[in-house]
Parts: structure tokens; sequence; C-alpha cells
């Protein structure tokens, strides 16, 4: 067990939150700070206030694997106005275009859609978390200082349409890191002809993690009351399970923890491992050098169980 500066115990794991509409992921942050009593949390992920769902947030070592996590392929469920446009392309900003009644048939829908699915070039909403010389893109809109985000590449696996009644459209959306569905809804609206906006987000996973497994904070603070909130952790590998898993004896778990590779006899199917000592406690994420057929340290973590 490791102890703090303050002598309480230093605790490693992904939690699964479902956040809350309004809130934002700084406010889940700092909630799952006062109820575990842990310093060192983040989250993997920005949601915007409106959005619920999985939100991970990420406890002690933890938080040195939220890219792997930040990583992982996204699915939401959106539900968008149809008709009338907003700054922030969301219902919280100010409506910038009302069309009035929408014509438009589900058949102009699904052929709209259909250009958006596959790679293709977005740019992110002005009001985002996006930052432009260490300000946030969305800060600066509010001082009057906007500036265009530039256009990112992304990719949108599938989009299903769950539900039509015009002007109200639900999507269901596989993409990946780093698309906006804001941006989306906007760009629809506009190849429409109509304008759109999002009223509704649900992120129904993250990688591995969905909604369907997440807990809310009113469930934290019960766990946290009885002091049973660390069975609510998912193990820190559950961000790495991508990765291949590297077994080491005693005298290799020791050279990565000094920062010293070690033998990789066979090659391996992924370009990152796990390495677990021989306790099985994970260690480090290590690289594969083909050029020395050997594994190179990346992060190491030395013990982060919560075992005494």
């Amino acid at each position: 067990m490791s102890l703090n500066s303050k002598g309480r115990e230093l605790i490693s794991g992904i939690l699964n939150i479902d956040k809350p509409q309004g809130w934002t992921s700084h406010d889940v942050v700092a909630r799952v700070r006062r109820l575990t009593g842990q310093r060192r949390v983040g989250h993997a992920g920005t949601l915007d206030p409106l959005a619920t769902g999985v939100l991970l947030i990420c406890l002690g070592q933890a938080t040195r694997v939220a890219e792997y996590l930040m990583g992982g392929q996204k699915r939401y469920r959106a539900t968008l106005r149809l008709g009338i446009s907003t700054d922030t392309y969301d219902a919280d900003g100010q409506v910038t275009r009302d069309v009035g009644p929408v014509d438009v048939s589900l058949e102009d829908v699904e052929a709209a859609l259909s250009t958006f699915v596959g790679e293709i070039e977005q740019v992110p909403p002005l009001y985002s978390a996006l930052k432009r010389d260490g300000q946030p893109l969305y800060r600066l809109a509010r001082r009057g200082q906007a500036m265009e985000p530039q256009p990112r590449r992304v990719t949108i696996e599938t989009v299903e349409i769950v539900h039509w009644a015009s002007p109200e459209l639900t999507l269901e959306i596989v993409c990946s890191p780093g698309t906006y569905v804001r941006s989306l809804a906007h760009d629809l609206g506009k190849r429409l002809g109509c304008g759109a906006h999002v009223t509704a987000l649900r992120r129904l996973a993250s990688g591995r993690f969905t909604a369907a497994e997440a807990i809310s904070l009113d469930v934290l603070a019960e766990a946290a009351a009885c002091g049973q909130w660390t069975s609510l952790l998912h193990p820190l590998e559950a961000a790495l399970l991508d990765f291949e898993a590297v077994e080491v004896d005693a005298v290799e778990a020791q050279r990565l923890l000094h920062g010293q590779s070690i033998p990789c006899p066979k090659p391996p199917t992924t370009a990152l491992g796990r390495a677990y000592d021989p306790a099985g406690h994970l260690i480090a994420i290590v690289a594969h050098d083909a050029r020395g057929s050997v594994w190179r340290p990346g992060k190491v973590f030395g013990r982060t169980t919560n075992d005494e």
C-alpha cells in the first residue's frame, strides 16, 4: 500500500461514471475527488454539459493511461432539431437561425447522412474545449475573440436513424475519437438547407466501457459513505487490453522497473505490450523494438494494485 504526504492511501483505477446532464466533466472530477478523498483524479474524454453517459474517470496511476482510454471508438445517441441553428450547435447556445416549419423528408435525411459516413473532414465547434495558445476556444469565443477551429480528419463508422418525426431526428452514431456530434448535426443541417442543432446527447460507449455498466454519482456517494467505493473501480489494465500481455520473471521485472529493456523471443502481435511480474501485477507498458528483438519500457507503474 502506498501513501501520500498526508498518510492517505493512494488508489489507482478507473470509474465508469454516467455523467448527469448539466454537469461539466470537471464538475464530475471534483465530485469524485471529494467522495473518494483522492487528489490525483482526471477524466478521459470531455463530455459537453448537455451530454450524459459514459465519462471515464481515472484515479492515481490510471491517469497515466487516459490517452489509451480516449483512443477508443465512441458510440452516441443524439437527438437533433431541424430548422433551428445555434452558435454552439446545441440547445445550450443562442439561436442564430430559425427557418420555421421544415419541409424535409426521411429520404432527404438518409441521402444527406450517407455523405458523412467514412473518413471525413470536420470543423470542430467554435464553442469547444479545444485549445488555441493555451486557451479553450469556448473561453475565447465568450470574450469576443472567436478563432476559427482547424478542420480535422475523423471517421464516422455508422449512422443509424433511430427515430424520425419532423422536425426531430434521433441518430445512433459510431465514430472515431475526436468526432464532434454537434458538428455533425450542424453540417447535416447545412446539407439539408434548414439548419439543425443537438437537443440531447448520450455517450453509449467509449471503447470497451458502456453506459449500461456505468454508475451514477449517487451510487458512488452511497458506496463511499460505506467505505466500499473501491469495489466500483475497474483495474488500470482495463485501458490496455488491446495490448499483448507480456509475462516476465523476477529478473526481467526488475530490469523494466529500472528502465532497462528485456528480450522479446518471438514477434509480438501488437507494437505495445502490458508487462506483468510473476505475481501477476501490471508493472509497465512496453514497446517492441524489432531491431534488437526486445521490449523497451515506456510507462512504468511498479505495483498498481491496492493490496496491502
